[in-house]
């Protein structure tokens, strides 16, 4: 039973440093000609948006920017980058200590 526990804490500090690390990740997303532009991190947290002063007037315009904004940050690029990361950071061998292994 402490085996089963200690397992868990130890998943539990591995899973926090993972969000730690993709958290440094981060992609520029832009639509409207760079009226909207927002930030997103690895963990596809939204860590910083700006809105120019003329797309204030229509909103479904708004709308549909931020949507495309959102589309052009986590795009193909944003996926390189974290595959990048998950790589750096020990690949699919970072990964089997998920699968409740014995310690």
């Amino acid at each position: 039973m402490f085996n089963k526990l200690k397992h868990i804490k130890k998943l539990k500090k591995q899973g926090k440093m993972m969000q730690d690390e993709l958290a440094t990740v981060v992609q520029e997303g832009s639509a409207a000609w760079g009226k909207v532009k927002l930030i997103v991190n690895g963990n596809r947290d939204l860590v910083g948006l700006t809105i120019d002063e003329s797309m204030m007037t229509d909103k479904t315009k708004l709308e549909d920017a931020i949507k495309e904004a959102w589309k052009d940050a986590t795009g193909m690029k944003f996926q390189m980058k974290l595959a990048k990361k998950m790589q750096d950071m020990g690949g699919m061998d970072m990964l089997k200590n998920f699968g409740g292994g014995g310690e």
